[in-house]
C-alpha cells in the first residue's frame, strides 16, 4: 500500500476537478492494459539514478489486475481497492543473514487499484502514481519500512 499519494480528501466532481476517468470526450479510450501499466513500470524503472537501478537490478516486476486472495488474507485486507503495490521477498539488508534468496524478490504492481486511485484524484498523471507506487516497493527491497517512505516522501 502506498502513502501520501493516497487521497483521504472527498472527491466531489465538478467543473474544476474532473477525473480523467469521467470526462466525456473518453469514450473512445480503452482502459490503460496490463502491458501499457508494464510499459510505464519499465520507464519509471529506466528513470530511477543508476545506483538505485543497479541495487534493485534484481527485483521482478510485475503487473496483476489485483492482489490474490491469499495476499489480501496475510495482509489482513478484505477490500483489494486498497492495495496498489507489494514487495515479496528478502530486503537487500537481511540477505547476508538469510544466506542466498530460495526465489528472485518480487514487486506486484496492481492495475484495477492504481486506476481507482488515478480516477479519483483526477490531479496526478497515471505515470507518476505507476511511479510513485514503484519506487515505494523498490525503498521495501532496500530495507526500509512505511514509516521511512513516508518520513523520506515527506522530507521535501
Amino acid at each position: 500500500m502506498t502513502g501520501p499519494l493516497k487521497s483521504d480528501r472527498p472527491f466531489h466532481p465538478g467543473p474544476q476537478s474532473l477525473s480523467p476517468c469521467s470526462m466525456t470526450d473518453w469514450t473512445d479510450q480503452a482502459a490503460p492494459s496490463l502491458d501499457d501499466f508494464a510499459r510505464l513500470a519499465r520507464q519509471a524503472f529506466g528513470a530511477l539514478p543508476q545506483p538505485f537501478r543497479s541495487l534493485a537490478g534484481d527485483v521482478v516486476i510485475r503487473i496483476d489486475d489485483f492482489a490474490d486472495e491469499e495476499t489480501l488474507a496475510d495482509l489482513a485486507m478484505e477490500d483489494p481497492f486498497e492495495l496498489t503495490g507489494l514487495y515479496h521477498g528478502a530486503d537487500i539488508g537481511r540477505r547476508d543473514e538469510l544466506g542466498p534468496a530460495p526465489e528472485a524478490s518480487r514487486i506486484f504492481l496492481y492495475r484495477r487499484p492504481i486506476l481507482d486511485e488515478w480516477c479519483e484524484r483526477g490531479d496526478v498523471g497515471l505515470s507518476e502514481i505507476i511511479a510513485h507506487v514503484l519506487i515505494h516497493e523498490i525503498g521495501h527491497h532496500f530495507g526500509l519500512d512505511d514509516a521511512q517512505i513516508d518520513h523520506i516522501e515527506n522530507a521535501d
